[in-house]
């Protein structure tokens, strides 16, 4: 039964009992109504609390029942069903805290395009976005949604990216900058051709990575059930004593009303939720509520080089060729068979020659972590590591990132590339440190001179090099437990597996691959290596007032058990005084929704 189901349920028991007793003056019945509600209620959760104890946990369930138990026990009935109207509306309030908190996330789904403009000749042809292929014309009118992934062929005009990168300023763009699907257009009616299908696009796989995050809902830590054993002992104590010092069984059970545990339940998934929330409006997706206290107590993170800490932007270098190819006939060949390839060296190589130029292509085989293989006019052509393209010569020392090729089994030369590192790498690292992670290290395929002239200039020591992906699995895997949890950031297919095996897999996910992604469990969504250090204190943000918001519980609790032991606030008034401390968790916790100043480090 759905909670508000289960609030209206109590509340037409309460407004039956009042009939019974007030009008019909049915005492008896009112009473036998209200104790049949409160058994069943104390029986759903004993079977509840026998189930986390079996788990190994120790719940504050048994506070809850003991109370319901207690005040029928004294006959105070009506103090007994304010109690199950509080349980009930407290489930009913922590579903509308989470529905409200999650609101930032739904509106993307707000945003998904429908129908796309195809221009077929001189005429506008509206089609689903689904039936949408590579290489069509679309039009995009002012203050639409762009469908699907693409560039422009024509037009200009400013776009609101919020959605997908948190950026609030309106980005300009014009004839050949690429467009994201889901951005929204200002006032200008831009031409563009696709490049995505609409299950590929940006946009698609953001909805797609948001609707797993609802599907799958997070398993939240009770923070209050780690301060159980003793909370309960403290409960049962003051009332025991008040009991034994009184000599009447009602302080017992007015003591105990107070010490209703549902505040404490509510206060961390709220918190954890509107975390969440807030990670949304910064452009970072945290797929699940544990994610957040797993980020919030990281002690190491591991970065890919790649695209990570660097721009991931590389420019083709220089060509060499040692054979009867000219360096425009290599790097054509080269760049055919990369064009398969998702890896970003492919990309920088294939937009150095220019898809016109691309020849076809047939079976193709990519060996990830290594390079990709096809058939190009009849010859067959290897690209990517020197160990993949020449197995058997001895190895060609460069200190610049190179991809080697071969055709028909015959090394025949190689391109080289160069990048910058990202301008904000240096000081999110030292971001980093600040915010307790002792352990910071380099993770890459590249040989060693290439990663410790980044890490150096980014300040990490720590470096591994020449990794394939089972290499930096054994890394991760080989961290200490006293270095963990530990973080893996990373944006490429190669990166996949890195992220799935760390504690926490962080994809940049806004040039990344989808299997990243998909790895991850926090997607950046906006192109800002800084955002790593923003989700971890996000995350340190949450986890701090959901320890506030059960501590206040706990006080305000403890507060109110003293009190009522003096035998001034009767059981009626204390049940009652229990939904005013409902309310002030709930609002402590959803302190973790408010956006607060974040700063880019840039």
């Amino acid at each position: 039964m759905k909670n508000e189901k289960k609030l209206f349920l109590t509340f037409g028991i309460a407004l039956l009992a009042l009939i019974l007793q007030f009008i019909l003056k049915q005492d008896l019945y009112a009473q036998i109504l209200i104790t049949v509600s409160g058994i069943f209620v104390s029986s759903t959760m004993f079977v509840g609390m026998v189930k986390t104890i079996r788990s190994g946990n120790y719940g504050v369930d048994i506070l809850a029942i003991t109370a319901i138990i207690a005040t029928l026990a004294v006959g105070e009935y009506w103090a007994s069903l304010i109690i199950l109207i509080m349980l009930t509306g407290g489930d009913a309030l922590e579903d509308y805290a989470a529905k409200k908190a999650r609101s930032e996330l739904k509106a993307l789904l707000d945003n998904s395009p429908q129908i796309a403009h195809k221009s077929e000749g001189n005429k506008l042809a509206d089609i689903k976005v689904e039936d949408v292929k590579i290489n069509d014309i679309l039009v995009v009118k002012p203050g639409e949604v762009v469908p699907v992934d693409g560039s422009i062929l024509a037009g200009q005009s400013l776009f609101d990216e919020a959605s997908l990168t948190g950026e609030s300023k309106p980005v300009n763009k014009e004839v050949g900058d690429k467009l994201m699907s889901g951005t929204i257009n200002g006032d200008g009616s831009i031409t563009m051709t696709v490049e995505k299908l609409a299950k590929d696009s940006q946009f698609q796989n953001i909805i797609r990575l948001v609707k797993e995050s609802e599907e799958q809902p997070a398993h939240f830590v009770r923070l209050a059930d780690r301060y159980a054993v003793p909370f309960t002992i403290i409960a049962y104590l003051i009332a025991g004593i008040a009991w034994y010092v009184s000599k009447d069984p009602k302080r017992f059970a007015e003591v105990l009303v107070v010490a209703s545990p549902c505040p404490l339940i509510l206060a961390a998934p709220i918190a954890m939720v509107s975390g969440m929330s807030r990670s949304s409006r910064n452009g970072i997706i945290i797929k699940t509520g544990t994610i957040i206290e797993k980020l919030a107590s990281a002690k190491s993170i591991a970065f890919d080089k790649t695209g990570t800490l660097t721009n991931g932007i590389l420019a083709v270098d220089t060509i060499h060729s040692t054979a009867t190819f000219s360096k425009e006939e290599l790097a054509i060949l080269a760049a055919s068979v990369e064009q398969q390839s998702s890896h970003i060296l492919a990309k920088s190589l294939v937009a150095h020659v220019g898809t016109e130029h691309l020849l076809p292509v047939t079976a193709s085989k990519e060996t990830i972590g290594n390079g990709i293989q096809g058939e190009v006019d009849g010859k067959i052509v290897k690209v990517g590591k020197y160990a993949f393209v020449a197995p058997n010569k001895e190895i060609l020392p460069l200190n610049q990132t190179a991809l080697f090729i071969a055709v028909d089994n015959n090394y025949v030369g190689y391109v080289t590339f160069t990048d910058t590192v990202r301008p904000e790498a240096k000081q999110t690292i030292s971001q980093l440190k600040k915010q307790g992670l002792e352990h910071v290290m380099m993770v890459t395929g590249d040989n060693n001179d290439i990663a410790s002239t980044i890490a150096n200039q980014v300040g990490i020591v720590d470096i591994k090099s020449d990794c394939l992906p089972e290499d930096k699995i054994n890394v991760l895997k080989n961290i200490t437990e006293d270095a963990r949890p530990v973080i893996m950031v990373g944006d490429g297919v190669n990166d996949a597996p890195s992220l799935a095996v760390s504690d926490i897999g962080i994809a940049m996910g806004a040039h990344g691959s989808t299997a990243a992604s998909e790895s991850a469990d926090v997607v950046i969504l906006t192109d800002d290596l800084s955002k790593v250090s923003t989700s971890i204190q996000i995350s340190k943000d949450t986890m701090r007032i959901a320890k506030q918001s059960v501590l206040i519980g706990i006080i305000i609790c403890i507060l109110l058990m003293l009190i009522a032991s003096t035998g001034v606030i009767p059981a009626l008034l204390g049940a009652a005084l229990q939904e005013v401390v409902d309310v002030v968790s709930i609002f402590s916790s959803l302190r973790a929704r408010k956006s607060k100043e974040v700063i880019h480090l840039k």
